[in-house]
């Protein structure tokens, strides 16, 4: 066995990848129709062929008129972009890695009139794109509901497909996101309320999901405190306010938390090296990803759609702390765009090999 714990073996329930190196979920806007194409298996074929173990997709849209603002990113609903995800997978499958979807809603971050329905109004829990920016009405409760079925359905259309688990996508300010933030949810019924009580829409859609998918099929769910709105947000100010935020998601059956952050190496909360996948698995006792600018250094990938490219960085540090336990999974995004074969080449320590991270590569996406 290889004494880099990047490349150890992992299982959790259903879920068994032959390393610890996991795409890093990217929109990338390349599905006309909101179909994935040839050019999408090609893609996703070809990371997988560079040894990387679970392949986290880009957004992929549930069926609500609001959910998208661009036709050409997928959906998990209509039966030709079915169609186009079962050729994915087994492609992926084919080429020795596996795969999971994140199924995702823009909520109130799609403008009104955007996207493959254009007359479908945009969902919020108040009807905020930010913080104090009033758009629209907030959501009713039979939105509420619709939009809860509409996940769960997502989610038990990729297990039909032969998708290996599924990730929900409750970060970045997009809707579920919005449930949890105090600045975009202002709701006074249950779905709002103090940080705990905010988790209850995401715990609806999670148990839904379990009741779709069964209990042994793996899902994994993405978080952050920054949001796009608000790079300086913050959920929770200390680690008992994030072990109050997670536990109720734990109870409604999250299997792997996904800890979003820009920057794998920077502590979470004073007073501990921990980062937020870090303290989500000391929490909660449940496996996490990390992710945030691995392998790389200088701009991190929002200063890269800014024009703003990276060099490669040293990987001693995340290799220790990973092999300390502190997570389970490492997250890789730009430096498996620009070389399909990242993963390999880090494995071989051919690390002459690897080439630093331009803006022009993200034309790859």
């Amino acid at each position: 066995m290889t004494k880099n714990p990047l490349f150890r073996p992992f299982a959790h329930k259903s879920l068994t990848l032959e390393n610890r190196v996991v795409m890093a979920p990217m929109t990338r806007s390349k599905s006309p129709n909101e179909t994935p194409s040839e050019s999408v298996v090609d893609y996703y074929r070809r990371r997988a062929e560079g040894g990387v173990g679970l392949i986290i997709t880009e957004g992929t849209t549930i069926d609500r008129a609001g959910s998208s603002n661009d036709a050409n990113i997928p959906n998990l609903y209509s039966p030709r972009s079915i169609e186009g995800w079962r050729k994915v997978v087994a492609a992926v499958h084919a080429a020795g890695s596996k795969i999971a979807p994140q199924i995702w809603h823009q909520g109130m971050v799609r403008k009104a009139g955007t996207g493959p329905r254009p007359d479908g109004k945009s969902d919020g829990p108040s009807g905020l794109a930010g913080p104090g920016k009033q758009v629209a009405e907030p959501m009713t409760d039979a939105d509420i509901a619709d939009t809860i079925d509409a996940f769960a359905r997502a989610a038990a259309t990729a297990k039909e497909i032969g998708f290996d688990a599924v990730e929900l996508h409750g970060a970045h300010g997009y809707l579920v996101d919005q449930f949890f933030w105090e600045q975009t949810n202002k709701r006074n019924d249950e779905y709002g309320g103090d940080l705990t009580a905010r988790t209850r829409f995401a715990a609806d859609i999670i148990r839904a999901i379990r009741n779709s998918v069964g209990s042994d099929f793996v899902i994994i769910h993405r978080f952050s405190q920054w949001k796009q709105q608000d790079f300086g947000a913050k959920l929770a100010q200390t680690p008992d306010e994030l072990a109050a935020f997670l536990a109720p998601l734990v109870d409604a059956g999250v299997d792997i938390f996904h800890g979003s952050t820009r920057r794998f190496w920077e502590p979470e909360f004073q007073g501990s090296n921990l980062n937020l996948s870090g303290w989500s698995k000391k929490l909660t006792g449940k496996p996490s990803i990390t992710v945030g600018s691995v392998g790389l250094k200088g701009a991190d990938f929002i200063e890269s759609y800014r024009g703003k490219g990276a060099e490669i960085g040293e990987l001693q540090e995340l290799e220790s702390r990973l092999a300390r336990g502190e997570f389970d999974l490492v997250a890789v995004g730009r430096a498996l765009i620009g070389d399909p074969k990242w993963p390999v080449k880090v494995r071989d320590r051919r690390f002459d090999e690897l080439a630093a991270f331009s803006p022009a590569s993200m034309a790859t996406l």
